[in-house]
């Protein structure tokens, strides 16, 4: 992961460790109202944080995802003719090379699902939800990694990552529908 580049200048590592700095980031933001980072936060999140961080997995779990969600990159990367480089189907990669060597299961299983915030249909909101935890720290996890990447997008007010933060604000206005969190007044 440390020998590998994720993008230019970046390795798989960093960008793993980046990830966990914005998610660390975030949820000190749901629990105190202050970051370190500039955010696009949905109104949905605003409005639900007690319960998201009530249904999140412990902290070092979450570390651990973050850091290592991409760890089977290396074993799938491909370049195509153009010398642009791909990690085709480097979820389960990840998710196959983390079963290698550790039998953390939840840690495993959050990798495997990690690009389902990113990609899902409406259809696919009932499936991502069967583990309240995993979703909470999925969809969290999701809107770390765009701002912890939007560098590379142009920045925040950026098109591409407008278009990857809409993707985000519309399922997690569906999770917290279907996780039936209540509507503060």
């Amino acid at each position: 992961m440390s020998s590998v580049q994720q993008s230019k200048g970046q390795t798989i590592l960093e960008h793993g460790e980046s990830v966990w700095e914005y998610l660390d980031d975030l949820i000190g933001y749901l629990k105190t109202g202050k970051s370190v980072h500039a955010w696009r936060i949905p109104e949905w999140l605003d409005q639900h944080k007690a319960e998201i961080l009530e249904n999140l997995w412990d902290l070092e779990t979450i570390k651990t995802y973050a850091i290592y969600h991409d760890c089977g990159k290396p074993f799938c990367r491909t370049v195509d003719d153009q010398g642009k480089v791909h990690f085709p189907n480097h979820a389960q990669v990840s998710y196959e090379t983390w079963l290698r060597v550790s039998d953390d299961k939840i840690v495993a299983n959050l990798i495997l699902n990690d690009m389902k915030i990113h990609t899902m249909k409406a259809e696919d909101i009932e499936d991502f939800c069967k583990d309240k935890r995993s979703a909470c720290t999925g969809v969290l996890s999701g809107l770390a990694e765009i701002h912890s990447n939007a560098n590379m997008f142009g920045g925040i007010e950026s098109d591409s990552f407008k278009i990857k933060w809409k993707q985000i604000d519309r399922r997690g206005k569906q999770i917290i529908k279907r996780l039936d969190f209540q509507e503060k007044v």
